[in-house]
């Protein structure tokens, strides 16, 4: 748990081991611990290691030297973007639901961060701990914002850039960072520039608000990429492909069937195994399917801690309550015990073969 998250500090724990409760069974944290276990494992062996099938093939091409197509390298970058996400908030939820079992209360580490509509907003809620270390022992001895405007920008550059190089000691690690040092420079330039032209930076219509979070979201998408590829190369030829570079094709069994369309459904089996396939990406009907699932749940479902934020599951929870989920609320009762159960069941039947979490890489 200490080496990939939550972070905890000795003053968060300390008077939690002083207690005489926590060494008494609880049954209360127990069902708590268990449930926010369970849906963590799930994230994990269901949703991650499943979509990680339609990432993995795609960067060991790039890195091969293939020339990845527009459609394979942002069904890869995507791909990847959402394994990251539920195998890392995965492990999350398995930490804090191991220690709550205990009843060992670990700080928030994940709160719903492609829900951001800002680079500075998703750094509050993606590796919230890590985000905090940063903060407190970088940022602010660095100087913090207490040096003005330009030297804030160079604490953040720098901050940012040994924040890539805590994950791995390589210049794409490196590179990362820095992509996420401008991000949030820029951030931080626009929002005193919105201020300086006597606007209040908080308000937004909802518009502009979805405009941020799609372009928010796209920018840590474009980053990941240099994150998980392996070198320069690698990472250089998925951009190719994501900003057209090898340019937009169709795919090549298109041709015959866009002037005669009702050909199409000639022929089932070419449709599953031609129509629908990409030697690159895998099963394009299964993966795209997946994407949308797994889209719809980080944009619109409550996060696991959102669900069961009416037993303190977190430290400092409190900071969030006001945010998305408002209605739907986990409650213990035999309804909730048999989907616990089924989730229980589908991750055991996932769970065939030993996959590591991916933060154990770094």
């Amino acid at each position: 748990q200490l080496i990939a998250g939550p972070i905890v500090h000795h003053k968060e724990m300390l008077p939690q081991f002083a207690k005489d409760l926590i060494y008494k069974f609880n049954p209360s944290n127990l069902a708590i611990g268990l449930t926010i276990f369970i849906l963590g494992l799930f994230k994990k062996v269901v949703l991650a290691d499943n979509i990680a099938l339609h990432a993995t093939p795609v960067f060991e091409a790039a890195e091969n030297g293939v020339a990845v197509t527009f459609f394979e390298a942002w069904g890869g970058a995507l791909a990847y973007t959402f394994q990251l996400y539920f195998d890392f908030s995965g492990y999350s939820d398995m930490a804090i639901g191991l220690a709550r079992m205990f009843g060992i209360v670990l700080p928030l580490n994940f709160y719903s961060p492609y829900k951001a509509n800002n680079i500075i907003e998703f750094w509050k809620r993606w590796h919230i701990t890590l985000s905090r270390f940063l903060k407190d022992y970088l940022y602010i001895p660095l100087g913090g914002n207490r040096k003005g405007s330009a030297r804030r920008y160079v604490n953040l550059m720098v901050t940012m850039i040994l924040g890539g190089l805590w994950h791995g000691a390589g210049w794409t690690f490196l590179a990362w960072g820095a992509m996420h040092g401008l991000y949030l420079c820029v951030n931080h330039f626009w929002r005193w520039l919105w201020k300086y032209g006597g606007k209040d930076a908080s308000y937004a219509s909802y518009t502009t608000e979805l405009v941020s979070r799609i372009f928010t979201f796209l920018s840590v998408v474009v980053a990941w990429v240099m994150f998980r590829a392996e070198s320069f190369d690698a990472a250089i030829s998925m951009y190719k492909g994501m900003f057209a570079f090898n340019g937009i094709a169709l795919p090549t069994w298109s041709e015959r069937y866009l002037v005669n369309i009702s050909g199409i459904f000639s022929s089932p089996e070419f449709i599953y195994k031609g129509m629908f396939y990409n030697a690159v990406f895998g099963d394009v009907f299964i993966a795209v399917s997946m994407l949308s699932a797994m889209f719809a749940i980080v944009w619109f479902a409550p996060n696991t801690l959102e669900l069961v934020k009416l037993f303190n599951p977190a430290l400092e929870f409190e900071k969030y309550k006001q945010l998305e989920n408002k209605y739907l609320v986990w409650r213990f009762n035999t309804w909730t015990a048999l989907l616990l159960a089924l989730l229980t069941a589908i991750s055991l039947y996932f769970m065939s073969a030993p996959t590591e979490f991916l933060y154990f890489q770094f």
